[in-house]
């Protein structure tokens, strides 16, 4: 009894010592932190998004109520806006979107294709000149594609190309995106070189070399060049603008504009509507492939 006692009355065997007392206050402070960093992360985030979910809520407005309540609350659903701002242009919306989507899936493909090939000679081939094409490429990652609009133009106006998708998908096809090129070149300088040596003993040339031993394994950095060029292409408006002037021909971003008019009155509510129906397809890809585009980032040597 007596030695049950001691151990009872021993402070080394009560859990309530000052060292389980400092365990517990620093798990509560811990979760005071944490909880904290919740709150504002939630707080910012609805903050950030608060454009969006009014553009969502305005659409589903008259366009007169619009500008009249800033607010996100919605008493009625309006949506003769979709049905307006489809069929509201000189042709049916659905147009606009298969435009942009046939652009859009030749410079994704254009863009891994080329950027593919061209990142290969980069990192694989030795030729002349090597290092200073790679450094002349990396020096137009500061050159604005502006300056390189007039002279495009007429050249493509020369090839009678205006009024056509190819001025938007011919320069996807030459690698013209450096900034894909250099994204693939670190990927590819990550893989092993012995592994191009053995496929050489077993008789491969560079093209099965490429086609057989690489490219399967470039899949990361090529969905984050998909995933880019997608939401680049998607949203693009500049280039769109200037060389498609036919109704038929124009894509999503050019048809919202259509609905602005400054000499009349704008139908916001159909535009909001219709812009809610495009942000729909890059919403899909970015909520699908942001496990790839993490991992294509991830490993290729960008921090």
């Amino acid at each position: 009894m007596t030695d049950t006692a001691a151990l009872i009355d021993d402070p080394a065997t009560d859990d309530t010592g000052p060292d389980r007392t400092d365990e517990i206050r620093f798990e509560r402070r811990s979760l005071v932190v944490s909880t904290v960093k919740h709150v504002l992360m939630v707080a910012a985030s609805l903050f950030m998004i608060y454009p969006l979910l009014w553009m969502l809520v305005s659409s589903l407005r008259p366009t007169e109520v619009i500008f009249r309540t800033p607010g996100l609350l919605l008493t009625d659903f309006y949506v003769a806006n979709y049905v307006d701002g489809w069929t509201a242009l000189a042709d049916p919306f659905h147009r606009y979107l298969l435009n942009s989507a046939i652009i859009t899936a030749a410079c994704i493909f254009g863009n891994i294709a080329s950027c593919a090939l061209a990142a290969y000679a980069f990192a694989r081939l030795k030729f002349r000149g090597r290092t200073v094409f790679f450094a002349i490429m990396l020096l137009t990652l500061m050159l604005p594609w502006h300056v390189t609009v007039v002279p495009q133009y007429i050249m493509f106006a020369q090839l009678d190309w205006v009024n056509t998708f190819w001025p938007l998908i011919l320069p996807k096809l030459l690698a013209t995106d450096a900034f894909f090129v250099f994204l693939m070149v670190q990927f590819i300088r990550g893989v092993p070189r012995d592994m191009d040596e053995a496929a050489k003993i077993d008789g491969c040339g560079q093209f099965r070399i490429f086609f057989s031993i690489l490219l399967p394994l470039l899949t990361p950095a090529m969905a984050t060049t998909a995933i880019f060029t997608f939401i680049q292409t998607w949203n693009e408006f500049f280039g769109p603008l200037i060389y498609l002037t036919r109704s038929e021909n124009w894509t999503v971003s050019v048809a919202l504009r259509q609905f602005l008019d400054s000499e009349s009155s704008s139908n916001w509510g159909a535009m909001f509507a219709m812009s809610i129906v495009s942000l729909v397809p890059v919403f899909l890809v970015f909520l699908f492939g942001q496990r790839f585009l993490v991992k294509g980032i991830a490993t290729t040597g960008i921090k």
